[in-house]
């Protein structure tokens, strides 16, 4: 039987898992729940990628397989500390011959770009911007985490949601539609109740409040409009300050491409930051390509096997 690989998309709201063998085939494939890193959670991270990765292997009758390479892109290991600690909590339990840890950004750039240049913008319930410019040189922007930033995120979006609803309930801004849609999406009975709510709410939690963002937006609510006008504005930014670092100005031609539930093809967000990336990223080539970070995974796994993927 020929080597299996896995490759695993970590995020904020979900965990994507593709078996595939030394060509590249996929086998299998699961869902899980969110596997993004946060403070004092990476045994809870590296439990739910076991586990979706015994889902996986099991919907291809592999549960009695060992893969060979472990490939894991997972939101929040930009820094060191929190890529080795991950990286030890999955060698630990076995998982894998072999386990590569990488930022999430990493995998989906490969999956968008392969070797060659770009800029990748990722917007779900967290956002970041990765690129890699003409010399091979690589860096990015953003991703510093949903206290910090994350900017133009859903997570982002969902908690300036909540300041526009208390504001409103006390007349500090005029009446919006977003305190009843916000009011049934956190299923609580009045404002009040969202203080409990949002106590207790996870990044992802706050992220399912975005949607609600953009279907107020659309039925024309002036506050909705201006919250995501100003998450599309701040998700530009990210490109262009990339643009000037990697491509030496915002008006070079550089490909760029989407990734995330909040830029998924046809959505309202992405279709703002497309809008806005017209002057503001004057060179960008938009990818209308679909990304699919866990792929680049698989691919990711199979360079470290050492198949061309």
């Amino acid at each position: 039987m020929s080597a299996v690989v896995v490759g695993v998309d970590g995020g904020g709201s979900r965990t994507r898992i593709w078996v595939a063998d030394e060509r590249g085939q996929q086998l299998g494939s699961a869902e899980g729940p969110g596997s993004a890193i946060r403070p004092g959670e990476i045994d809870r991270s590296a439990d739910v990628i076991v586990a979706t990765t015994r889902d996986a292997l099991a919907s291809c009758d592999m549960t009695h397989v060992t893969p060979k390479i472990l490939c894991v892109g997972v939101a929040g290991v930009g820094r060191e500390p929190e890529r080795q600690a991950l990286w030890q909590a999955l060698v630990s339990r076995d998982v894998a011959d072999e386990v590569v840890v990488h930022a999430d950004a990493a995998i989906a750039l490969d999956d968008a770009f392969g070797d060659g240049p770009g800029i990748l913008l990722i917007a779900g319930t967290g956002s970041v911007a990765f690129g890699r410019g003409p010399t091979g040189s690589t860096s990015r922007c953003g991703g510093w985490g949903p206290v910090c930033g994350d900017e133009g995120s859903g997570a982002w979006i969902g908690r300036r949601a909540l300041s526009i609803v208390t504001a409103s309930s006390d007349e500090r801004e005029p009446s919006t539609a977003l305190i009843g849609a916000v009011l049934t999406a956190a299923q609580v009975n009045d404002v009040h109740g969202l203080v409990s709510w949002a106590g207790t709410a996870t990044p992802a939690d706050l992220a399912t409040l975005a949607p609600v963002v953009a279907s107020v937006a659309d039925a024309g609510d002036l506050r909705a409009n201006s919250l995501l006008s100003m998450a599309s504005e701040e998700l530009v930014l990210h490109v262009r300050t990339l643009a000037r670092q990697l491509f030496g100005d915002e008006r070079a031609s550089v490909p760029v491409a989407f990734a995330g539930g909040l830029l998924a093809p046809g959505a309202p967000l992405r279709k703002r930051v497309e809008h806005r990336m017209k002057n503001a990223v004057p060179g960008a080539q938009l990818r209308s390509e679909e990304v699919v970070p866990v792929r680049g995974a698989v691919r990711g796994a199979l360079r470290y096997l050492g198949v061309g993927a």
